[in-house]
């Protein structure tokens, strides 16, 4: 109890205490902020290794594409992957439910940084616009779109079927989808208390190239992630 307090209190504060000190970001160019939120995902592994004992590995460097653009399909356990990817990754660009953009000063961080939201399940002018606005931003910027085809965090034993808009924007986009699996439930779960001296392992998947058939490629993306969570759990 004591550990699963500590870590929460010093989190929160230092996640709330790096949004304050980086609020005139937002009167500067987008790079800065974006270093902010480099900040916040080394911050949430400090926290994780100080206060729960937690060994972070990273499997799969191997995996990671370069010098073409792509897009990320991660699995979703906890707030730990929405941090700690921006460490990995080139500042990726977030799919988000629109719900998020309206938390004070951390709301106004993800809109600086770029982050793309959505309205879930409803069909509205926005949503209709949305992958347009992908495709404008991949077009335009070296900086991967990151998405979340689970749609929301789910247990660590939950494998629900993946949304079809990440089939939609491999279609839509026409770019490599690098998949990757982490099991970042077992220590910090949606809900109930957090797990000491575990092992968190962020898995990066080997890429699927594009040109499938959008089905094929949802089937073998689901097969791909949740087939390394089995082996991580």
């Amino acid at each position: 109890m004591i550990r699963n307090f500590l870590f929460t209190f010093f989190f929160f504060s230092g996640i709330i205490l790096i949004s304050i000190i980086f609020i005139p970001s937002f009167f500067f160019p987008q790079k800065i902020a974006l270093f902010g939120g480099k900040i916040m995902g080394y911050f949430a592994s400090f926290c994780l290794r100080l206060f729960l004992s937690t060994k972070i590995i990273i499997k799969g460097k191997e995996n990671i594409i370069n010098n073409s653009k792509f897009f990320i399909a991660s699995s979703h356990q906890s707030m730990f992957e929405t941090f700690f990817l921006q460490t990995i990754f080139n500042s990726p660009v977030f799919v988000l439910k629109k719900e998020l953009l309206i938390i004070p000063i951390f709301g106004w961080y993800l809109k600086k940084i770029g982050s793309i939201s959505i309205k879930r399940n409803k069909i509205t002018k926005d949503n209709l616009g949305f992958f347009g606005e992908i495709l404008s931003l991949v077009n335009s910027s070296k900086r991967p779109l990151i998405i979340f085809p689970q749609g929301t965090r789910v247990l660590p034993q939950e494998r629900p079927p993946f949304k079809k808009g990440v089939s939609r924007i491999y279609e839509e986009l026409k770019i490599t989808c690098q998949p990757i699996a982490i099991n970042s439930g077992y220590i910090w779960p949606k809900k109930g208390p957090k797990k000491n001296n575990l092992i968190l392992t962020i898995s990066i998947l080997k890429p699927i190239k594009a040109g499938l058939d959008k089905n094929v490629f949802l089937k073998e993306l689901e097969n791909s992630i949740y087939s390394e969570l089995d082996n991580l759990n």
